[in-house]
């Protein structure tokens, strides 16, 4: 089954720019990049992150306001702090054996690195790779990796797979199948999450009294590091 997913990937595979590279810190950004956020978005954004900051020690010397005004527009602004405090800690120690050492690096993304980076002998398991697996019954190797993404993400999708261009579908029990839908997050129109990232926006184009701000927002922003507070005034931290 795996000789047929990798013969339909060397045909069928997404152009996506980090796949040419076997640098940890780019492709540390792009998982970290495409964490809830559609690919298609994340390109444009991750060249331009890897101009502006090359190496790990671009990034690591970078400020967390200008980290923070570079991912506007991604969301989950968490994430940007979280990838500058790694590539602070690998510029002044080194990349870990164990990557989930790193900030906001949990077992998926530190797979992703070790597997696409540094060649180890590890499947990273998203949600697409995870699916895949569950309805072929199939143990596929790290060599399937990019495969068992891209089919998952393009065909083996979570509610109506397209099984009718499936490689894997005159193998696959689950052909035919159609699924419940996933648990999905509330709409971000209207939510809490708009607010924070409408008051964050604020922020970033420059430091305002707190009273001009929706101050709910703002105390949960401060409390995530992602702006602070001092003598009434809001502003990116330094």
């Amino acid at each position: 089954m795996e000789e047929l997913l990798l013969a339909w990937f060397r045909t069928d595979a997404r152009e996506l720019p980090w796949r040419k590279s076997r640098d940890p810190y780019a492709i540390l950004v792009s998982e970290v990049m495409s964490q809830q956020t559609q690919v298609d978005r994340v390109v444009p954004r991750w060249q331009r992150w890897l101009e502006r900051w090359p190496t790990v020690e671009a990034l690591a010397a970078a400020s967390s306001a200008d980290v923070i005004r570079e991912w506007q527009g991604l969301g989950y602004n968490r994430r940007a702090l979280n990838l500058h405090r790694a590539a602070q800690h690998v510029a002044a120690h080194g990349w870990h054996d164990d990557l989930t050492e790193l900030p906001g690096v949990g077992r998926y993304t530190a797979d992703a690195v070790a597997c696409f980076a540094f060649g180890r002998n590890v499947l990273p398991v998203d949600v697409n790779v995870r699916r895949v697996s569950e309805r072929t019954g199939h143990a596929f190797t790290p060599a399937a990796a990019q495969a068992l993404m891209d089919l998952g993400a393009t065909i083996c999708l979570a509610r109506v797979p397209r099984c009718g261009c499936c490689p894997l579908a005159e193998h696959c029990p689950s052909r035919g199948r159609r699924f419940e839908p996933l648990r999905k997050q509330g709409p971000f129109e209207g939510s809490f999450r708009q607010r924070r990232a409408a008051a964050l926006r604020l922020v970033a184009d420059a430091e305002l009294p707190l009273h001009e701000l929706d101050e709910e927002a703002v105390s949960s922003l401060a409390r995530d590091g992602l702006v602070r507070v001092v003598a009434g005034t809001v502003s990116l931290p330094s």
